[in-house]
């Protein structure tokens, strides 16, 4: 199947809602790499986990198959931006020390993908995926977010979304495993902010193409939220890193 962009007409609200990875994950990745001379971020979307290897290794090469995400992308000296599929990268063989996907490994034709990973890591090299599931803010404010996630948008998912649900639990990874901390995302959130993440997600933006309306519940969201400026909000990450054999 070819690659269909459904991300594209909203790549900028993307890349203003998407919450941050943490920074430790970085740290532990740069001191587990092979050496800190070529990262690869794969479906690096607004370019966010691109930026944060720009910080420790000499050069970053960002991809994705999306152009309109390419473009609201962070700019940095250190990383080179290049609209390719995840599966032919055009990358010399055995060049990468470090390759990353974050939050986009359901999208890819995984053997094709890994045997991709194969050729461009070097001996030692390593392969780092992680996702990240539903946020915690409160009781009340989860309870709206499940009911939009669940009920509301079922349906509207793609299939490959239960590779998300389920943390890649089924995903038969590649090399060698690399025991890894447990990491998770945190952020001070307002309301705005909250809504904007939820218009992000693929789900809300093909019901709006579908049903021409949009389907997160503001005004209960609003309700549970409270007259509060800031809450904090917790995503729990799952993370998969694995060791090419050298």
């Amino acid at each position: 199947m070819g690659f269909v962009d459904r991300f594209g007409n909203q790549a900028r609200s993307y890349a203003a809602a998407r919450p941050t990875y943490p920074d430790a994950l970085f740290a532990f990745l740069a001191e587990e790499s092979p050496a800190l001379s070529l990262a690869w971020d794969c479906a690096t979307g607004n370019g966010q986990a691109a930026v944060a290897l720009a910080d420790r290794f000499e050069r970053v090469i960002a991809t994705d198959a999306s152009a309109a995400q390419l473009e609201e992308a962070a700019r940095h000296l250190k990383i080179t931006y290049r609209v390719v599929p995840a599966e032919a990268s055009g990358l010399e063989a055995n060049a990468v020390d470090l390759l990353t996907v974050a939050q986009a490994l359901h999208w890819f034709d995984l053997p094709k993908f890994f045997a991709e990973a194969d050729r461009v890591l070097k001996p030692g090299g390593l392969l780092a995926v992680w996702s990240y599931g539903l946020h915690s803010i409160s009781p009340e404010i989860d309870r709206a977010v499940h009911d939009l996630h669940d009920n509301m948008l079922k349906g509207f998912w793609t299939p490959e979304r239960q590779l998300v649900d389920e943390g890649y639990a089924s995903v038969e990874f590649p090399f060698a495993p690399v025991p890894t901390p447990t990491f998770r995302m945190e952020a001070r959130w307002t309301l705005a902010r909250l809504i904007g993440y939820l218009d992000s997600w693929s789900a809300v933006a093909r019901y709006i193409r579908e049903k021409g309306e949009n389907p997160v519940p503001v005004e209960a969201l609003a309700e549970a939220w409270g007259d509060v400026h800031e809450r904090a909000a917790l995503w729990p990450m799952t993370t998969y890193v694995r060791r090419k054999s050298g």
